[in-house]
């Protein structure tokens, strides 16, 4: 799946609120430009991208079901 079929997706199933769907399209853009850009800008915008996905934390956690379709883990 190429960034614009995942773009398409993401319209297609009203996902525009889904953070980690967002940070993959991110990451596939990123991986098509790879031979168009220097190591150096690849490199910073990967940690750009990996900072991103890491300030999301932790909100899905009691919510798992519903966001991604697994049965919730009671603790």
């Amino acid at each position: 799946m190429d960034s614009k079929q995942l773009a398409q997706y993401i319209e297609a199933t009203d996902s525009i609120s889904k953070p980690w769907l967002l940070v993959q399209l991110r990451l596939k853009k990123l991986q098509e430009l790879r031979n168009s850009i220097s190591a150096d800008d690849y490199a910073r915008k990967l940690g750009e991208i990996h900072q991103d996905l890491m300030n999301l934390g932790e909100w899905w956690v009691g919510i798992e079901a519903e966001e991604f379709g697994t049965p919730k883990v009671e603790n």
